[in-house]
Parts: structure tokens; sequence; C-alpha cells
């Protein structure tokens, strides 16, 4: 069976131009991606968005605009699903709380998920896994250009 899977992340780049980067293991698979994850039923983009960066940063956000959908097809890598990713550049209403790491994948123990600040002059489409993200990265380099 074939379905779709809505997927929302959010931007959030600080004033020394460097985008947060959330480096995950689930599934038994390493993994970058942009701070976001999937919509769940009866919820808006945006409050799901809201949602998640609570859930994975402890930090509340503010949206401030809408910065790329995805445009073409993209199959789940973990799933059967078509995923449909909808990325918003947003701002912390609060500085973040969170231990941040400056080498991939240093989780702390009993933990599958850190992040990193990554600067938008430096970042490229391998430091980040899927494909859509990719695309996200190149469109940032191209914005700051």
């Amino acid at each position: 069976m074939s379905y779709f899977n809505v997927r929302v992340y959010g931007l959030l780049i600080n004033s020394q131009n460097e985008v947060l980067l959330s480096d995950e293991n689930e599934f038994g698979r390493n993994f970058t991606k942009f701070p976001g994850g999937g919509l769940e039923l009866g919820e808006g983009l945006i409050d799901a968005l809201k949602r998640e960066f609570i859930e994975e940063c402890n930090a509340e956000i503010e949206v401030t605009g809408h910065f790329y959908t995805t445009d073409f097809y993209e199959k789940s890598s973990f799933n059967d699903s078509q995923v449909i990713s909808i990325y918003y550049l947003v701002k912390e209403t609060h500085p973040l709380q969170l231990p941040f790491k400056t080498k991939v994948f240093d989780f702390d123990k009993d933990v599958s998920q850190s992040f990193r600040w990554v600067n938008i002059n430096n970042i490229n489409e391998n430091d980040v896994t899927f494909k859509t993200d990719k695309a996200v990265v190149s469109l940032l380099k191209k914005s700051i250009t």
C-alpha cells in the first residue's frame, strides 16, 4: 500500500549565519536532517512544526516564512510512503538550551539525537542525508549569495 507521508521542518538560522542540524539514530541508521518531523492527523503544518521543536529541541519557535515544499518524487527511506516535505524559516522565542555538538553523531549516553550549528557558507549537500534536505541546502546556499 502506498500513501503520502507529510513532513514539516524548520530552518533555524542564528546571528552567525549558521543553520541548526539534527543528527539522529533511528531504526539502526544514522542520519542528519533539519529539525522537524511528521504531521499527525488533524494537525496543521505550523502546529506540527511547533510541536516537533518542543519535542526535539525543548524550544518554542515562531514561523517567519515558507522556504520550500518538495517538488519532486521522493520515496521514504523507512517505508513505502511518498514523502512530501515543507520547510519553514523559524526563529526561537527564547535562546535554545541544548548541548550543541561540533562532531557528527556525537550522541550522549542513551540519547540518539544531537544538534549542531553549521555555517551556511560552509554547508554542502553531503552534510545532510535525505534527498529533499539536499535540495534545501542548495537553495539555502543560493539564498545567501
